[in-house]
């Protein structure tokens, strides 16, 4: 019945006309989201109504590379026009104040408590909102990448995370200006997000079509690999629970991760959605935002079955009856086959069944050289010892 009734798609907010790369939720409120485009736009919308709270059709000269709150009702954005604008959603389309610097933007993040914010692009740097220069610039003594995205941590807000083009995952103390640690991975990340219910646990992104997620403790190797992408993973984003998380990929779909649980997520697509580069959570974890190139940012159901509006008595007594029974019948082949089942586009199923071939040779192969190494010679790596190069300090 749930696949029956799975109508996961809620609506399409519209604004935008060139593709969205760039989505970032209000802290403390369910319903604001904040876009930004390839067009120069910066869009805050209402989900709730569907509504824009704010629309400036030319933020930026260039496209809007991030995007985060900086408190109640007042938005940071930054671009490669080499600034960064601070917006009051209540002030109409001019920014409050403006940050001009040496080098083109390429993401930004806000402190949770401290007027202070860090931005991301030949380095990092750490600016304080009533002051126009940078306060530090974090660095790595022997680091030549440009930093793409940047994280502050959840719990420890002093802990300030970065990944580069580099293939580099970088931890930063900002007390001390330094940076603490950093790892050289396989192949680039492209995204990153902390756990809000585990401080120490980061989920990446990464260009070889999976996600990992790493316990900072033990950066050598990840704590779960998730694999079901066909193409390079663009976006990822937590829960607030820290249960489940979000990705979307180069493979125009977005999929929703069980914590902990490898494969098989739930798989999102439509025909008219493009590369998917952003997505993200709402605060109550009912729904999930997706922006990508088609310039649409979409809402989805965080459960695809989900009734929306009031649900009587009745109803929920059905539904965890329902979801007992799942529970008790999860191991019958059938039932496990009509959990499973998604319906994939022809391209991605196809791109899906030729990797799973590749993937298998790869395995065979591997299993066939450690059986006939000889003793005493290196024996290939296990799959999760490959992931990380080198780690540094």
């Amino acid at each position: 019945m749930d696949r029956i009734f799975a109508k996961p798609f809620v609506a399409s907010l519209e604004g935008h006309v060139d593709a969205v790369e760039c989505l970032a939720r209000q802290p403390g409120t369910l319903s604001a989201v904040a876009s930004g485009s390839w067009d120069g736009g910066l869009i805050v919308h209402d989900i709730s109504t569907r509504e824009r709270r704010l629309h400036v059709p030319q933020a930026h000269k260039g496209k809007v590379t991030g995007v985060c709150y900086a408190g109640e009702g007042r938005v940071l954005s930054c671009g490669v026009d080499k600034t960064v604008k601070l917006w009051d959603v209540g002030h109409g389309e001019e920014p409050v104040n403006v940050f001009p610097a040496k080098h083109a933007f390429n993401t930004i993040d806000h402190h949770r408590t401290d007027p202070v914010f860090a931005t991301g692009s030949s380095l990092v740097q750490i600016w304080d909102e009533t002051k126009s220069a940078p306060i530090s610039n974090l660095t790595f003594p022997t680091s030549t990448e440009t930093v793409t995205a940047v994280r502050f941590n959840l719990a420890e807000s002093s802990v300030l995370a970065s990944i580069g083009s580099d293939r580099t995952f970088t931890l930063y103390d900002i007390r001390t200006g330094k940076a603490e640690r950093r790892v050289v991975m396989t192949m680039r990340n492209n995204s990153l997000a902390w756990s809000p219910t585990f401080p120490t646990s980061i989920l990446l992104a990464s260009e070889d079509h999976n996600l990992y997620t790493f316990d900072i403790r033990h950066l050598d190797t990840p704590t779960q690999i998730y694999k079901a992408h066909v193409a390079a993973v663009m976006s990822c984003d937590w829960a607030p629970t820290g249960l489940e998380f979000v990705s979307g990929g180069w493979d125009r779909t977005v999929r929703i991760w069980k914590e902990g649980r490898g494969h098989s997520p739930e798989v999102y697509h439509t025909k008219r959605m493009q590369r998917v580069s952003s997505t993200i959570f709402t605060g109550d974890a009912r729904f999930v935002v997706s922006g990508s190139d088609d310039g649409n940012v979409r809402v989805w159901k965080a459960k695809a079955s989900d009734k929306l509006g009031i649900i009587t008595a009745r109803e929920r007594a059905a539904m965890e009856y329902r979801d007992s029974l799942k529970e008790r019948w999860k191991n019958d082949k059938e039932v496990n086959k009509v959990i499973r089942t998604r319906h994939l586009p022809k391209p991605v199923y196809k791109a899906a069944s030729l990797k799973r071939t590749m993937l298998e040779a790869r395995r065979v192969k591997e299993e066939r050289r450690r059986k006939h190494t000889r003793a005493g010679e290196s024996k290939p790596k296990a799959e999760r010892k490959k992931v990380v190069i080198q780690e540094q300090s």
